[in-house]
């Protein structure tokens, strides 16, 4: 895929970034409103979503947990997708992984896919064959939620320095991708953290889409209309 046209699907996806990021805001303007409708998993879960932020800005980093994490990502994805792994390295300072063949999804996987919490829910599903597990539900949502943040918080302190993943496909493109990606698990979060709202968030997200499309098209419109008009303007006045 050419970089021009990465360039070209990053400014699609500008008002699909505002329309998600607008959703986002009105259901956490709504929140107050609506705490006593959450769970006790939702309030586990929020509770391990706050207690690693609080970690996360008063202790040190565990930097190498996230390196582990971010290359490991890199390898899955490329497994997936029919590729050769090998060459694994992670260190404080950074980290590697040899990857037979490359997309754009084995690139950017590690900063919209986090890995620490897929394999959480793995676990809980796998240990769920074999025990009964609902004593032990509200740990698990705690720890989904400490490693939901954990990827969110490293992947935007990433994001703020120069990433080779990042350059390879274009700032704009990676970065509206990922943000899109993200907020949309953000968004799907809120189905879990209160009751009954997987319907009017589908709705409320869509309407929102369609608004932020329609105003762009709208703009672009008239844009184009002056600019011939312009050069009719042009023209007869020659």
């Amino acid at each position: 895929m050419r970089i021009w046209f990465k360039w070209l699907i990053g400014v699609a996806l500008l008002p699909l970034c505002v329309s998600v990021t607008v959703t986002a805001a009105r259901l956490v303007r709504a929140l107050p409103g609506t705490a006593e409708s959450m769970s006790p998993l939702a309030a586990w879960f929020a509770g391990g979503f706050v207690f690693w932020v609080i970690l996360y800005l008063t202790l040190p980093r565990p930097t190498w947990s996230y390196v582990l994490a971010h290359e490991l990502t890199h390898a899955v994805w490329g497994l997936v997708m029919g590729a050769r792994i090998s060459q694994l390295r992670v260190s404080e300072r950074g980290g590697s992984v040899r990857v037979s063949k490359t997309n754009v999804w084995i690139t950017l996987a590690p900063y919209f896919f986090p890995l620490y919490t897929i394999l959480t829910i793995l676990l809980f599903v796998i240990l769920r064959l074999f025990w009964r597990m609902d004593t032990y539900l509200p740990f698990w949502a705690g720890l989904v939620g400490l490693t939901w943040a954990f990827h969110l918080s490293f992947t935007f302190s990433m994001l703020r320095i120069r990433q080779p993943d990042v350059e390879e496909h274009g700032r704009l493109f990676s970065y509206t991708l990922i943000y899109v990606i993200n907020m949309a698990t953000i968004l799907a979060s809120f189905g879990f953290l209160t009751s009954g709202t997987w319907i009017s968030l589908l709705q409320s997200a869509t309407a929102d889409t369609m608004e932020a499309y329609t105003f762009v098209g709208q703009w672009a419109g008239e844009l184009v209309r002056r600019g011939l008009r312009m050069i009719d303007l042009s023209v007869s006045g020659q």
